[in-house]
């Protein structure tokens, strides 16, 4: 801005982030937050938690990201721009294919009515101008109602509202009387911190959660070593 020379960085030091230990809720308080939803909120706060999700990765969710036959999940595009596969919850299988029965009718609706073309990432919409109104393209998750796509000034479906199910789990926490503060992305970090707990590899739950560093997976490590889980205090007997 002052377009002077910019002196060298050498010898300056970053500031560092002070680590925080996460929010972690136990798997009994987990299931008492999922049971106070239902419908779409319900899955996808079930899917946050079952295959360590976060939150957008959710949202975007495609058809055909989800495999059933293997019982996995290809996440696109996750943080970093990196993309990776994780679970599909077995006990999740059939109520998502009756959830996707119910957006495969909301799906032929649009196209009667002229519309059903969704959004493309990259360059897919001029490869194969009628991917966009294919099946395996739609959201998994989609929004109430069609909007104006601002980029193309096309009226289509997009995804739900990442505000919404923020919301809502925030709702259920409250309601189920859980005494922590807690997101959508604690249900990620209850993932990652069940599963080590569970005796799974570090290096299998960094691959599960996208992390590019294991450093950044062992943070859940401090969650279990938390207060000295495990060790007994000497005034028990």
């Amino acid at each position: 801005m002052l377009k002077q020379p910019f002196p060298a960085l050498g010898e300056i030091e970053r500031a560092k982030r002070p680590q925080r230990v996460p929010t972690v809720f136990p798997p009994e308080e987990v299931q008492a937050v999922l049971a106070q939803r239902s419908g779409m909120n319900a899955l996808m706060a079930s899917l946050l938690y079952g295959a360590g999700l976060r939150l957008m990765e959710c949202i975007r969710l495609r058809v055909h990201n989800l495999d059933f036959t293997d019982h996995q999940i290809t996440v696109h595009e996750g943080k970093g721009a990196r993309d990776r596969v994780t679970m599909l919850p077995r006990a999740l299988a059939e109520p998502l294919q009756r959830h996707l029965a119910k957006v495969t009718w909301l799906h032929e609706e649009d196209l009667l009515a002229g519309y059903g073309d969704v959004y493309l990432p990259y360059a897919f919409a001029r490869k194969d101008p009628h991917a966009g109104t294919s099946w395996l393209w739609q959201y998994v998750f989609p929004a109430v109602k069609r909007s104006v796509d601002p980029r193309s000034g096309i009226e289509r479906r997009h995804h739900g509202s990442e505000a919404v199910l923020q919301k809502a789990v925030q709702y259920a926490i409250r309601r189920a009387g859980v005494p922590k503060r807690g997101s959508c992305h604690t249900l990620r970090h209850s993932f990652a911190t069940h599963l080590l707990e569970n005796g799974d590899d570090i290096r299998t739950v960094q691959e599960l959660l996208g992390h590019k560093d294991v450093s950044t997976t062992m943070l859940y490590t401090h969650v279990l070593q938390r207060g000295g889980r495990g060790v007994h205090s000497p005034l028990d007997p």
